[in-house]
């Protein structure tokens, strides 16, 4: 019997709110915790791996699996198509294992009202400040001037969706940050929904009860 269902763990924030981060940091944590694979139309980048990095699947073969419901969510960014297989992640959760989702607001809301939205789990990283978010990007130097700049402007929108998530962590301190982040998953495990074996085991107690 499985101890635990296993979780869909959400994260979602603007860029450079270290989401990237807390997320190396709790599979650091439990190193039990997957990563989701996404697929995507796009062709594959030097070094990158079929079914590790990603799962490449040409448009019409996407598309085909939104159309049967295989995809948990999916979207359409910079010209190509971004999606969650469904399948990996519910054989993954029957058998207890976590899987960690690193996507944007509208990929969460998606899973959230999926079949398995009740097994999902939603934290939303924001930043301290709009100028240590700006700071945070430029010292980087991986983006143009330009590339911020646009990162930037869609922060905001994705920071107004902060209130449809389960869980909000301000990330002013990243070991502090971590530690919360640990916390909420710790207690959300124990979760009655989570812990399919409960039902049987109060029925042994009352079998108990019965016998005496």
């Amino acid at each position: 019997m499985v101890e635990r269902r296993g979780l869909l763990i959400i994260l979602s924030s603007p860029s450079g709110a270290g989401k990237s981060t807390l997320a190396r940091r709790l599979r650091e944590w439990d190193g039990a915790i997957r990563f989701s694979v996404s697929a995507t139309t796009r062709p594959p980048r030097a070094g990158e791996r079929d079914g590790v990095d990603y799962r490449f699947l040409s448009e019409a073969e996407f598309k085909r699996q939104v159309a049967a419901g295989e995809m948990l969510e999916h979207a359409h960014v910079f010209g190509h198509f971004y999606g969650s297989p469904r399948a990996p992640v519910e054989a993954a959760i029957g058998q207890g294992q976590d899987v960690l989702f690193d996507i944007d607001w509208q990929g969460a809301q998606q899973i959230q009202n999926s079949a398995l939205g009740m097994h999902s789990l939603s934290i939303f990283i924001l930043p301290p400040s709009i100028g240590e978010l700006r700071r945070r990007l430029v010292s980087r130097w991986q983006d143009a001037p330009e590339v911020i700049a646009r990162r930037m402007q869609k922060s905001w929108d994705e920071i107004s969706h902060w209130a449809e998530y389960d869980y909000v962590l301000v990330n002013d301190d990243l070991e502090a940050t971590a530690a919360r982040l640990t916390t909420i998953v710790s207690a959300t495990r124990l979760k009655r929904i989570q812990r399919p074996g409960l039902g049987a085991f109060v029925q042994g107690l009352q079998r108990e009860f019965e016998e005496e």
